[in-house]
């Protein structure tokens, strides 16, 4: 792609847009940035474009930072139905998203992952286990690391392995996956969608570029995947994680053990429990499969893979007491995977600011289950209210008060599992910080 002389707007300045950029600077672009927010709150973004130049256009979205541009960047949290981005698309501008910007220039195969949970650690494991085989590998994507640091960073690789979301998607054009995955839709942004049909239909596009001999990698338990089209001759590789789909190249064979074309693999790492992981696992190896990764180092990968912080993250065992940060889980339907990973035992921590969607869908995994439930956050009424018949309710106000109370209640062979179902910012910066100060608060204990 060439960029040399072209006048790029870069629009939303997160991670992602500092790295657009930074790479169509590199490439002799005149660039300019659009953020609605202001330069005060911008700080830490506009420090790391000291060095670029560029033009500004702060605190709102304005036709002015659109007039004789060529190119528009669009960030993934930018909708590209905007009014200024779809008026310039009318205007016949080339307008792409930073995933396909920075694709336009990695030579190695990729790897993408979406669906609406578990993208991140199957991402990270499909890296973990091609490292495991020797290969030189980059993670990133909407995992956290941009996908224009790739560009940027140089080098020869043998894999990029990238996590896309919806929004990504939305923004391709060329961009190919030699491997591809969508691991699950279940109902999310439905702000940004009109219905689940549509945000399916974004998601299904991380297969729309692949060619004969590419592989897509689908779970056929889920109905909306499964249904995904895919170009001819690219290889449709089913995964069933239920074990009952005869046509599955991947399926769990028994509790803890992943069949996938004919060898077999255990499950024993903590880092990899429950039902949900096993369905990342047997994505990840299929992934692995297809760019070259033999099975001994698969089963290595599996065994050593370190997990990612604030998803079912092992924290500490104190006085025969498990303390897992969970922090990641934001919404119900990543609860209900994260608690169905332990068989009993569990003292959960919820609450946080609410995202409207009713908690009652985890009522069938608390009986036998969950011994304690302590609250905090906005919504800690409403979840004892849903909940707070099924066991025990402390209702803590803050995460301190709460490791506390868990503390004085845990008793060896228990678990205690920070799984909030809410987002974070009525008390924290964001999920991270919230799973940070867990962390913390654990490890102090004595």
């Amino acid at each position: 792609m060439r960029l040399a002389g072209r006048r790029a707007l870069v629009v939303g300045l997160g991670k992602s847009g500092v790295a657009a950029a930074r790479l169509l600077a590199t490439h002799g672009a005149r660039v300019a940035v659009a953020d609605d927010k202001g330069e005060g709150e911008l700080g830490d973004s506009l420090r790391q474009l000291d060095g670029v130049p560029h033009e500004r256009h702060l605190g709102g979205l304005r036709e002015d930072a659109f007039r004789g541009r060529d190119l528009v960047v669009v960030s993934p949290g930018v909708p590209l139905s905007a009014p200024p981005i779809a008026e310039a698309r009318s205007r016949g501008v080339e307008v792409i998203g930073e995933v396909e910007l920075a694709a336009r220039f990695i030579e190695e195969p990729i790897a993408g992952i979406t669906g609406t949970n578990g993208k991140s650690t199957t991402t990270a494991l499909t890296a973990h286990l091609l490292r495991a085989a020797g290969k030189k590998v980059f993670a990133g994507g909407n995992l956290g690391d941009a996908l224009s640091n790739r560009v940027l960073s140089g080098g020869k690789l043998d894999a990029t392995v990238c996590e896309l979301s919806s929004y990504q998607l939305e923004g391709i054009v060329s961009l190919r996956c030699a491997a591809a995955a969508a691991l699950n839709v279940t109902p999310d942004h439905l702000d940004r969608y009109p219905s689940l049909e549509a945000y399916a239909a974004a998601k299904e596009r991380i297969f729309a570029n692949q060619k004969a001999g590419d592989a897509a990698v689908l779970n056929l338990a889920d109905p909306r995947v499964a249904a995904m089209r895919t170009p001819e001759g690219v290889r449709r590789r089913g995964f069933d994680p239920r074990g009952r789909n005869a046509e599955a190249a991947g399926f769990l064979r028994a509790k803890s053990v992943l069949a996938v074309d004919g060898a077999e693999y255990d499950l024993r790492a903590p880092t990899l429990r429950g039902a949900h992981n096993a369905e990342n696992a047997l994505a990840a190896l299929l992934l692995a499969r297809h760019l070259g990764a033999p099975p001994w180092a698969l089963q290595q990968g599996l065994d050593t893979y370190p997990g990612l912080p604030h998803r079912l993250e092992p924290v500490r065992t104190l006085d025969g007491v498990e303390w897992v940060n969970d922090s990641k889980g934001t919404n119900v339907d990543s609860v209900e995977k994260s608690l169905s990973a332990f068989d009993g035992g569990v003292l959960l921590i919820m609450g946080g600011r609410g995202k409207g969607a009713p908690y009652r869908p985890l009522r069938a995994l608390f009986p036998g289950r969950v011994r304690a439930l302590l609250t905090i956050g906005e919504d800690a009424l409403r979840i004892a209210e849903e909940l707070g018949d099924l066991a025990p309710v402390t209702a803590c106000g803050d995460l301190r008060t709460a490791v506390a109370q868990a503390r004085k209640l845990a008793r060896a062979g228990d678990a205690v599992l920070l799984s909030p179902a809410c987002a974070s910012y009525d008390q924290f910066r964001n999920f991270e910080d919230r799973g940070e100060q867990f962390k913390a608060l654990v490890r102090g204990l004595s």
